[in-house]
This record gives structure tokens, C-alpha cells and sequence, in this order.
């Protein structure tokens, strides 16, 4: 199927579905009629063959099937799939959260940032202007009171000014763009704690709240509402499982009961529990935080006044690190104000998506449907298992994982959200699981059952139930989402990438190849320039620090030298130059030749040895 609607396709059904219903009166976005379109699709009871092409008269059939889903109000299915869409769309973890605002933040405070920085006063009012600009923005950053409220900006202008008096301007004025931004913030920082300080000591605090009462108020109310909906629909939970349970055990009852949309209404429930358990775990984790900021707050702020106390002078150094932390743990106070808020929100905003239940099953019918059954709450249901478990001798191919012989059995990645594996595809309802029984470990995925008899079936043939549970998630679409089965529907679009691409893709995610390089030297170098072997040399080094130690540098500045710039001047030395003052020279002579006769004897016995001077005269040479 996926492979023969295309792109043009898919977008033309989903145009089309959209507009009928727009039509018939109702505005849905586009991610969940993309929804819709695929869950029609995968749900075998229509007879979509995903092997085939879709002729005109299947693309007809396949909108109106839509349009009708879309339109049956009276379905909690649909509750349940809107619920899931809007879930996706909005929800965002604390750190997503608090990114947002902080990017949020900086787009408000960026025209006033670019007109500080980018300005060059020069007159005295062009000065006074940037300063008053450079206030604002120290009461917007902080978010302590409004640039309308006088009172507030004549204690943000006191404030500054005892940290940087207007004539500061100039060096102000001299900084880079990026040293500019630096310094604004460290100067609202430096001026909300000082605002802090004196609201403290009763001396100002114009446009602050309390936040640490606030927020120790507000948090415990927002906890007990989110836990006294959460135990409401847990209730109808419990009521629509025995109702349930009841229908398959009874014939009678299952004619009775058989025309109640039971299952829709017990996964829409279930649904709802699932994301106020998540909104519960952020407001108990907001209110250790609160509770942690409190602690810090008061001995930071026990610190500061200690540091301070009645000094009329006290060292910058020493004082403003004091006054950045007071403002940090402001802040934070501020981000948990925020985050309450959005929870609040959330929580109020689910509850739209239950009101079918009152609707299907006012309290009076459901009362009566609830006459002999034994309604059993799913902490019941798990103590009656605790003292079962399964006997691994039983089973030779299968790997069993208990508490006690498993390291971090609590943390293990529980398959479809923890409901028994057994019971969502064999009996059509989401029953709890009880790890105590045993948790089976099946092709590196865990499964936890309700009962001991369950996880002894499921266990002779786990690929065949998987398949079932696959199968029932096709005909309860909702089922993909709470039992946390994107993986096995690769190709239905998930919410979450929905939102993030701010409209619907069909389409599988986009793949392509790349390459990577690594370099030669991936780590700096590590050679010591400064390292010498020669020990002489290392003594030289000394003696010269040595000798420094005596040398005294004297500097001063005077009123007409600041602020100049250093002055440098370069001379040309003289060049090397040389002289000759003598010539060499030189003479030949000539060659002394001497010849010796009679050396050998002759005819006589006396030697007679002449000596013939053959050497050239001087005059001669």
C-alpha cells in the first residue's frame, strides 16, 4: 500500500476528508485526519488490500469511511485518537519547555538589546537615552514589574546606578557587540538581587510576588486535582474491566452489554490515566524542586545579609557573585511558575476528552450495568498474583527475569505500557501486569502478565500473541499510542514528528547517504615549547628570574592619559658598513738550482766534487 499511494494521493484523500467534514460543520487539523486516514487503512475489518492499487471507487469508499469516523461523536475512539493528537502536539518535557521560553524571552528582549548595542552616543542626551533604554531592559529581563510602573523603574534605576553610574557610558560605549550583551546581562542579574535584597529588608520590592509562597500554595492544589481526576477515571477503568470481564463469562451478559462501546470507553479512560500520570510525575518533580530552591534561597539570602549587613561601602568583588546567585534561584523560581502553569493548562485541557464518558455512561446506567459484578481496582488485582510465579524448569527456551536475580528489575522497558501481553489481544481489554509473576524476556523485549496462567500461554507461542495484540491495534487504532506500538506501524506517521514539522507527512522518513572524514590529529598537540633539557640553560632561566625579582615597574595615570591609546615609534638602526686600509701583494723568485759533480767517483782515487750553480739571476725573473 505504501509503495502504491503516493505522495499526491495521500495528500488529495486527506484534503478531501478534510473538507467534507469542514462541510458538515466540524474544523479538524490536518495531522489528525492524516491519523485517521491510515488507521481506516490498517483496520482489517474495512478490506483495504495493501497489496493492490486503489481504484477511484476505493479512494470513495476510503473518505467516506473517514469522513464517518470523523464525524461519529459518539465514539470514544475518537475522543481517544483527538486526546493522543493534542497530547503530541503540546506537551513538552520541562527542559523543552523552559528552552522555549528562554528563546521566546530573547526574541522580546532583542530589539531593545540591538538598540542598546548597536547605538553610538555622543552627546550627553543620546547618553541619557541609551541609559533609560538599558533600565528597561534590566526590568524586562528580570520580569520583575512592568516599564509602566514608576515605582519599579525608579528602584531598577536606583539600583543600576549604585553598579553602574552613567559614567560608565563611555567605557560602555567602547565594548564589542558580543562584550555589550555580556555586560547587559550581568547587570540584570546584579540589579535583581540587589531588588531582592531590599524587598527582603522592606526597603522596596515594587511589582515582585512572593513566588516561594506562591508556588508552596499552588503546587500541593494542582497535585490534588490532577490525583483526584486521576482516581476518577482509574475508577471507571476498574468499572469497564469487570463490566467487561463480565460479558465473556456470561453469554446473558454479553448480549446485554454487546451493543455498549465498552472497549472504546476502557481505552479512552486508560489513555487519560496514562498522560495525567505523566502530568503527576512533573508536578512531583516541580514540587522537589521548589522545595529545594527554598532551602538555597534562604541561605543565600541569610549569606548576603551577613556579607552586607550595615556596611555603607563592601567590595564589588565580594558582594555581586551573591547578588547573581539570589537572581539565579530567582529564576528558577520564576521557571517552576511557568511550568506549573503549563500543566495546569494540560491538565484542564484533557479533560475535554472524557466528558463522552458521562455522555455514554451516566452515572445512574452505569450503576445499574454494575449490579452483581465485583469491581476490582487494579493494586487488587496485582495483590491477588503476588504469591504466584512462574517456574522457569517449565520452560527450556525461555529467559525469565525476577527481582531478585535481575540488577535493575524496577527500570527493565515494560512492552505495551505494562498491560498484560495475554489479555489485549485474546480478551480485547488492558488488564495490569504483575512483574512478580515473572517478567518473560522474548527477542530482547520484556512482557509482564496478570496471572500466572497467562504467562504460561502467552509463553508457548509468544510470536502468535504478538501478532494478535498487532491485529487488535489495527482494529482500535487508539491501541498504537497507549500500548506504545509505533515501532510495528513504521509507516503511520507519529504525532510527535507531525508537530515538530508543523503540518502532516505521510511519507516515511526521509533517508539519504553521507561521509564522514576523520582528521590526521584529532587531539591538540601536546609538545611543551617551554621544556629544556640543557640544565645550564634552566640556570641561566633562573639567575634572569632571579634578577627580575629586584627590578621594580612603576605605572601612573593621570587625568589627560586616560583613555588614550599607547603610542609606538620605530627608528631605523645604522647599517653595518666595513674599510680596508692595506693591500696585500706578493713577488716571485727565482728557483735556487745547484748541481753536484764527481759525487761518483772516476778514473782517480781521490773524489773531486765541483759545484754548478745553474740559478737564474734576480734581474732575470
Amino acid at each position: 500500500m505504501s509503495g502504491e499511494l503516493t505522495q499526491s494521493v495521500i495528500k488529495r484523500i486527506i484534503r478531501q476528508v478534510g473538507l467534507e467534514c469542514a462541510a458538515q460543520g466540524q474544523t479538524l487539523s490536518e495531522t489528525l485526519v492524516a491519523f485517521m486516514v491510515k488507521a481506516v487503512v490498517l483496520d482489517p475489518r474495512n478490506d483495504f488490500n495493501m497489496d493492490r492499487i486503489l481504484t477511484e471507487n476505493d479512494m470513495q469508499d476510503l473518505i467516506q469511511l473517514c469522513v464517518t469516523r470523523l464525524l461519529d461523536t459518539t465514539n470514544p475512539s475518537l475522543s481517544t485518537i483527538k486526546m493522543q493528537v493534542y497530547f503530541d502536539m503540546n506537551y513538552a518535557n520541562r527542559d523543552e519547555l523552559l528552552s522555549e521560553q528562554e528563546r521566546v524571552l530573547e526574541g522580546k528582549l532583542a530589539p531593545v538589546v540591538r538598540a542598546i548595542t548597536e547605538s553610538g552616543p555622543r552627546a550627553q542626551e543620546e547618553m541619557e537615552s541609551v541609559y533609560q533604554k538599558i533600565v528597561i531592559y534590566v526590568l524586562l529581563r528580570s520580569g520583575l514589574g512592568s516599564p509602566t510602573d514608576i515605582e519599579a523603574v525608579r528602584e531598577v534605576t536606583a539600583a543600576l546606578q549604585s553598579v553602574f553610574p552613567q559614567t560608565e557610558m563611555i567605557t560602555f560605549i567602547s565594548l564589542s557587540k558580543k562584550d555589550k550583551e555580556q555586560q547587559l546581562k550581568d547587570l540584570a542579574m546584579i540589579v535583581t538581587g540587589i531588588r531582592l535584597y531590599n524587598k527582603q529588608c522592606q526597603k522596596g520590592g515594587s511589582g515582585i510576588d512572593d513566588l516561594p509562597a506562591i508556588l508552596n500554595e499552588a503546587i500541593p492544589s494542582a497535585t490534588r486535582t490532577v490525583d483526584e481526576r486521576l482516581n476518577s477515571c482509574q475508577l471507571l477503568a476498574h468499572q469497564y474491566t469487570a463490566l467487561l470481564e463480565s460479558m465473556q463469562e456470561d453469554p446473558h451478559r454479553h448480549s446485554q452489554l454487546s451493543s455498549f462501546k465498552l472497549k472504546e470507553a476502557l481505552f479512552n479512560v486508560r489513555q487519560y490515566e496514562a498522560f495525567l500520570c505523566i502530568l503527576q510525575s512533573d508536578a512531583i518533580t516541580s514540587a522537589q524542586e521548589v522545595e529545594s530552591l527554598d532551602v538555597q534561597f534562604e541561605a543565600a539570602m541569610m549569606v548576603l545579609k551577613n556579607t552586607v549587613q550595615d556596611k555603607t561601602s563592601i567590595e564589588s568583588k565580594e558582594v555581586f557573585p551573591l547578588f547573581v546567585e539570589l537572581s539565579k534561584l530567582w529564576t528558577s523560581f520564576q521557571d517552576e511558575m511557568l511550568l506549573l502553569s503549563f500543566l495546569t493548562n494540560m491538565a484542564d485541557s484533557l479533560q475535554q476528552f472524557l466528558e463522552i464518558q458521562s455522555q455514554l455512561f451516566p452515572e445512574e446506567m452505569l450503576t445499574s450495568l454494575l449490579e452483581g459484578v465485583t469491581v476490582k481496582s487494579d493494586e487488587e488485582r496485582i495483590k491477588e498474583t503476588m504469591g504466584t510465579r512462574v517456574n522457569v524448569s517449565d520452560f527450556k527456551n525461555q529467559e525469565w527475569l525476577f527481582p531478585e536475580t535481575t540488577d535493575n528489575f524496577d527500570q527493565l522497558l515494560i512492552q505495551y505500557h505494562g498491560f498484560c501481553a495475554h489479555s489485549i489481544g485474546v480478551k480485547g481489554i488492558t488488564l495490569p501486569g504483575n512483574p512478580a509473576i515473572g517478567i518473560l524476556k522474548h527477542k530482547d523485549k520484556c512482557y509482564v502478565f496478570s496471572s500466572k496462567e497467562a504467562a504460561y500461554i502467552f509463553a508457548q507461542d509468544p510470536d502468535k500473541f504478538i501478532q494478535l495484540n498487532v491485529k487488535k491495534a489495527k482494529e482500535y487504532a487508539e491501541l498504537i499510542e497507549l500500548l506504545e506500538l509505533r515501532h510495528q506501524f513504521e509507516y503511520l506517521v507519529p504525532h510527535a514528528q507531525a508537530r515538530n514539522a508543523k503540518k502532516s507527512s505521510m511519507k516515511p522518513p526521509p533517508k539519504h547517504d553521507s561521509g564522514t572524514q576523520t582528521d590526521t590529529h584529532i587531539l591538540p598537540p601536546t609538545i611543551v615549547r617551554s621544556y629544556e633539557w640543557n640544565e645550564w640553560e634552566l640556570r641561566r632561566k633562573a639567575i634572569k628570574l632571579a634578577n627580575l625579582r629586584r627590578k621594580l615597574t612603576h605605572a601612573m595615570q593621570t587625568d589627560l592619559s586616560h583613555m588614550r591609546r599607547e603610542n609606538f615609534t620605530q627608528v631605523y638602526l645604522p647599517k653595518d658598513a666595513g674599510t680596508q686600509t692595506k693591500r696585500d701583494n706578493s713577488s716571485n723568485v727565482p728557483k735556487p738550482q745547484i748541481f753536484l759533480r764527481g759525487l761518483r767517483g772516476g778514473s782517480s782515487p781521490t773524489t773531486h766534487m765541483v759545484a754548478v750553480d745553474l740559478t737564474r739571476p734576480l734581474d732575470e725573473t
